[in-house]
């Protein structure tokens, strides 16, 4: 099993700056794609941010210029940072990691989702 844990959410001010992280862990053989979603009160779940292990990035528009994703590969952690927040960006934030993981069996395919960290921007 491959969980997947994040951090760093909270209130913030309009044009404050976070920085969330996520830490997948459990038996991974790796990690191909980390990504951060959001998701807020009558809206769809909508995509943030995903990085490939090779560094290869994709923004939402409204996100691009702002966020900033990264990963540090082997400590299997993805970061979110935010800067210039609006309030539009109130969510929860989600992290996702999908790749092989080890079973008993052999290799197998994973896509793990963490339970959310609140982001908050309010004056």
């Amino acid at each position: 099993q491959v969980r997947v844990v994040e951090s760093g959410g909270g209130l913030v001010q309009p044009g404050g700056s976070l920085r969330l992280s996520c830490t997948a862990s459990g038996t991974i053989s790796r990690i191909d794609t980390m990504g951060w979603y959001r998701q807020a009160p009558g809206k769809q779940r909508e995509l943030v941010a995903t990085i490939t292990r090779g560094g290869n990035t994709n923004y939402a528009d409204s996100v691009k210029g702002r966020f900033t994703i990264s990963r540090d590969n082997a400590e299997n952690t993805v970061y979110l940072q935010m800067n210039s927040l609006k309030p539009e960006d109130t969510a929860v934030y989600v992290c996702n990691a999908e790749g092989g993981r080890m079973t008993f069996a052999g290799l197998a395919d994973f896509e793990s989702w963490g339970q959310g960290t609140q982001v908050t921007v309010s004056s």
